[in-house]
C-alpha cells in the first residue's frame, strides 16, 4: 500500500520567540593595564596563513547549526514585530509536529484555525488530519480531511486530488475497502496517478473482484510517465556542439528524476501482476500468462521478460522444477540481459539438485552473455568451489564483487574458499567485512566464530566464546550453537556454565548424541544417576543398534541400587543382543549377588562367548591355523570343556555355516546352551569345506572390559552337556 501523502505539511522559517532584541558580545578575561602600546601589533610577528575551514569537523557542524537557529529567531523576532503571529505560531506547530509532540501541534494549529479571518484553514485541516493519522485515529483523521475538502475550493485541483488520495489509503487502513474503491475509483477518472492505479488493485484484490483487478491493471498500465525516450540522449550526429549538450543532459537532475520516476513506475507494475496473477485465472500460470500478454502492448515492453522469469520463479517456490526449468529455456534465445538473467537461474536451480555440470554449463552461457553479472559469477565459482578448486573459485568471487562491490553472498563465499584453503587470516578478514554489513547475520556470525574455533594454537577461546554470544543474541535458538559454547566453557572447567548451555542445545534439539552423552555423562560424575538414565533412554531411542546406551541405562540403575531395575535391563539387552560379553558379566555378577539359579546358565554362555572371542584372535593373528580349528570341530568328542566348545563349534556350522553363533535360536529348537545337536563327519571334503569357512569368518571385537577383578573359571564350572533332542537333526 502506497502510504499518505504528507507534501501539505506547510512549514515557514520561523521560531515563535517574544524576544525583544538579540547581543552577541564577547568578554575578555585580560586585564588591559601594563600592556605595551602596540596598535599594529609589529611585536608579535607576521600573521600566521589563513587555515581551511573544514566543513566535516563536528564544530564546524555547530557552528553551522547555531547560525540557522539564529537566523530562525531574528525572522521570528521579524514577525512578531510586524503583528504576523499566525505565520509564529503555524511554524511552532510545525515545529511540534516534527519532534512528535502532536496533542501541542494540535492545539496550536486550533489556534490559528478558530481564528474567521485566516483563509486557508482547509489547508491546516490537512496537516491535522496527518497527526491523527499517525496516531491511528482514522476515523478523526477522514473527519478532518472531508473537512478540507469541503474548504479548499474547486480550482486547486491537485490539492484536492492529493487529499482524496489520503482518504483513500485512510479508509484502506480501516478495512472500508468499498470507500477506499470510490475514492480512488474518483482519482483514476480526473487525474490519473500510479499511486492510486496502485491502491485500487490493491482495493479489489481485497474484496476479490477478478474482473476489476484486470481493468484496473490495464489502467495502472496506461498512465502516462511524461518523461522523454531514451533516444534522445544518442547523437544523432558528429557535431560536437550537439554531442556536448547531450553529454551535459545525459545526467542531470531531470534526467535522473525520469529514471527514479519509471523505476517507480515498474515496481508498482511488477508488484500488482505478482499480485493479481495467482488470482486472475484458474491457475497461477494462465494469470501470468495474461499479465505478459497486457504488458507486451503496453509502454512497459521491457518488463514481459522480467514477469516471464518471475513465473519461473514462482514454480521454484512451488517446487514444480520441471516447469520452471522449461520457462527459463524460453529465454535462451533472448537478447542477452534476458538471457543472462535466465542462465543464472538455471544455474542455481541445477546446483540445487546436484548436477554440476548442467550448473557449470549454464553458469558459462550466463557469464558469456553478461560478464559484468555478479550473480553469473558468483554462480559459475560456486561450481567451481564444488568440484574442489578452491583458488579458482575464489578468483571468480572477486571478480564478482569487482562487478557489484555491494554482492554480499560472493563476500561469503570468498570467506568459505579461504577456510578451506586454510588461509584463516583472510577468511577472517572476509568475514568481518561482511558483518560490518549484515550486522545481524547469524551466518556470518557462527563462520566468525567458527574461524576461531578453527585455530589450532589458539591458547585463549575467549574470542570464539564471544561471536558464539553474539551468536545466540541472533538466534537464541540454534543448538549448535549453544552445544559449542558449552563445549569451550567445558574445556575451561566451568561445568556449571557448561551444562546451562549443554542443556539449552538439549532443549532445542533432543537427537544430537553428543550432547545427550555429555549430559549424562555429567550426571554420572556427580552422583545423580537417576537424572542421568532419561539421557541414555533417549540416546537408546535415537540408536537403538547400538549397546553401549542400554548399557549405561543398566549401570545407572545398578550404580543408584535399583539391582531388580539393572538385573531387568540387562536380562532386555541380552535378548536383543545374545554376543554381548559385557552384559554377560554383569548378569553373572548381579546374579551371584542376588543368589539366582540363573547364575549357572549365564557363566556357561559367558564363557562359550570367551573362548569363541579367543579363537577368533588366534585365527586373526594366525597362531592357529584354520585346518587345527576344523579337527578340533569334526574329531574332538562331545566331553568335558573342549568338547563343549566343539560341539558349540558344530552347532554354529549347521545353523548359520560359520563359527559365529546364530544371532537368534531357531524356533523349533531350545536356546544352544541346553542342546547339543549331533553331526556326522563324511570325510575329507568336509573338513576342507570347513577350512574355507573358517578363513571367511569376519572378526568380532568386544569393546567393553569386565569389571570383576575374579575370573569366573574359579568359582563357576559349566555343566555337563545334556542328552540331544529327540528330533532329527538336519542333513
Amino acid at each position: 500500500m502506497v502510504p499518505f501523502d504528507s507534501s501539505y505539511d506547510f512549514v515557514i522559517n520561523m521560531l515563535f520567540q517574544d524576544i525583544p532584541g538579540i547581543i552577541h558580545g564577547k568578554t575578555s578575561d585580560r586585564g588591559c593595564s601594563g600592556s605595551a602600546f602596540d596598535p599594529l601589533g609589529q611585536s608579535r610577528g607576521p600573521a600566521p596563513p589563513l587555515e581551511a575551514k573544514n566543513e566535516d569537523s563536528p564544530e564546524e557542524k555547530i557552528r553551522q547549526l547555531e547560525k540557522k537557529v539564529n537566523e530562525l529567531v531574528e525572522e521570528s523576532c521579524v514577525a512578531n514585530s510586524c503583528g504576523d503571529l499566525k505565520l509564529v505560531l503555524f511554524n511552532l506547530a510545525s515545529q511540534y509536529s516534527a519532534n512528535e509532540m502532536y496533542a501541542e501541534a494540535l492545539n496550536t494549529y486550533q489556534v490559528i484555525v478558530k481564528n474567521k479571518m485566516f483563509s486557508n484553514a482547509g489547508r491546516l485541516k490537512v496537516n491535522m488530519g496527518n497527526i491523527y493519522l499517525k496516531q491511528r485515529n482514522y476515523s478523526k483523521a477522514i473527519k478532518f480531511y472531508r473537512m478540507a475538502l469541503d474548504q479548499i475550493p474547486s480550482v486547486h485541483k491537485e490539492m484536492r486530488i492529493k487529499i482524496m488520495q489520503n482518504i483513500g489509503v485512510t479508509f484502506i487502513k480501516t478495512g472500508q475497502y468499498s470507500d477506499a474503491i470510490n475514492s480512488f475509483e474518483h482519482i483514476m477518472s480526473m487525474a490519473p496517478s500510479l499511486k492510486a492505479g496502485f491502491n485500487l488493485i490493491l482495493s479489489y484484490f481485497a474484496v476479490g473482484d477478478r474482473e476489476k483487478m484486470k481493468k484496473a491493471f490495464q489502467r495502472l498500465i496506461a498512465v502516462p510517465l511524461e518523461i522523454d525516450e531514451d533516444d534522445k540522449y544518442i547523437s544523432p550526429s558528429d557535431d560536437p556542439h550537439t554531442n556536448l549538450v547531450i553529454e551535459a543532459i545525459k545526467n542531470d537532475h531531470l534526467r535522473q528524476m525520469e529514471r527514479e520516476r519509471k523505476a517507480t513506475a515498474e515496481k508498482y507494475i511488477m508488484t500488482a501482476a505478482k499480485l493479481i496473477a495467482p488470482v486472475i485465472e484458474a491457475s497461477f500460470a494462465v494469470g501470468y500468462d495474461w499479465c505478459v500478454e497486457v504488458v507486451k502492448a503496453s509502454q512497459y515492453v521491457e518488463l514481459a521478460n522480467d514477469l516471464e522469469i518471475n513465473k519461473a520463479i514462482t514454480y521454484l517456490r512451488q517446487k514444480d522444477f520441471n516447469q520452471a526449468v522449461e520457462t527459463l529455456k524460453m529465454f535462451e534465445k533472448k537478447d542477452s540481459r534476458v538471457k543472462s538473467a535466465a542462465a543464472t537461474n538455471l544455474s542455481f536451480l541445477y546446483f540445487l539438485e546436484n548436477e554440476f555440470a548442467q550448473a557449470s554449463s549454464y553458469a558459462d552461457l550466463a557469464v558469456n552473455s553478461d560478464r559484468y553479472n555478479p550473480s553469473a559469477l558468483t554462480n559459475k565459482g560456486n561450481t567451481v568451489f564444488a568440484n574442489g578448486d578452491y583458488e579458482k573459485a575464489a578468483e571468480f568471487y572477486k571478480e564478482a564483487l569487482r562487478n557489484d562491490s555491494s554482492c554480499t553472498e560472493a563476500l561469503y563465499n570468498i570467506g568459505l574458499a579461504y577456510k578451506k584453503l586454510n588461509r584463516l587470516d583472510e577468511a577472517l578478514d572476509c568475514f568481518l567485512k561482511l558483518h560490518a554489513i549484515l550486522r545481524n547475520s547469524a551466518q556470518v556470525l557462527y563462520q566468525i566464530a567458527s574461524v576461531y574455533l578453527t585455530y589450532e594454537l589458539m591458547d585463549d577461546p575467549s574470542q570464539a566464546m564471544e561471536w558464539l554470544m553474539q551468536l545466540i543474541s541472533v538466534a537464541p535458538t540454534d543448538s549448535r550453537a549453544l552445544s559449542k559454547l558449552g563445549g569451550l566453557h567445558d574445556s575451561e572447567g566451568d561445568k556449571s556454565q557448561a551444562l546451562q548451555y549443554y542443556y539449552e542445545s538439549y532443549r532445542y534439539f533432543p537427537s544430537n548424541i553428543e550432547v545427550i552423552e555429555w549430559l549424562g555423562a555429567y550426571y554420572i560424575d556427580t552422583q545423580f544417576c537417576e537424572k542421568a538414565i532419561q539421557y541414555f533412554e533417549r540416546a537408546s531411542l535415537i540408536q537403538p543398534t547400538q549397546v553401549k546406551w542400554q548399557l549405561m541405562v543398566a549401570s545407572c540403575f545398578r550404580r543408584s541400587g535399583n539391582y531388580q531395575k539393572a538385573l531387568d535391563t540387562y536380562k532386555d539387552i541380552h535378548r536383543k543382543f545374545p554376543e554381548n560379553v559385557e552384559c554377560l558379566r554383569f548378569l553373572v555378577r548381579l546374579c551371584t549377588d542376588i543368589g539366582l539359579k540363573e547364575v549357572q546358565e549365564y557363566a556357561t554362555k559367558l564363557k562359550r562367548l570367551e573362548k569363541m572371542k579367543e579363537i577368533r584372535e588366534q585365527l586373526r593373528s594366525g597362531r592357529v591355523s584354520a585346518q587345527s580349528l576344523a579337527e578340533m570341530a569334526v574329531g574332538v568328542p562331545a566331553a568335558g570343556e573342549k568338547g563343549a566348545l566343539a560341539v558349540e563349534l558344530r552347532y554354529n556350522l549347521r545353523v548359520t555355516g560359520s563359527l559365529a553363533p546364530p544371532s537368534s535360536p531357531l524356533p523349533w529348537m531350545p536356546s544352544h546352551a541346553q542342546v547339543r545337536p549331533t553331526w556326522k563327519d563324511s570325510g575329507g571334503s568336509k573338513g576342507e569345506r570347513l577350512s574355507a569357512q573358517l578363513r571367511a569368518l569376519p572378526g568380532a571385537g568386544e569393546p567393553y572390559e569386565s569389571c570383576s577383578s575374579k575370573e569366573l573359571g574359579e568359582c563357576l564350572a559349566p555343566p555337563a552337556p545334556p542328552a540331544p533332542p529327540t528330533s532329527p537333526a538336519p542333513p
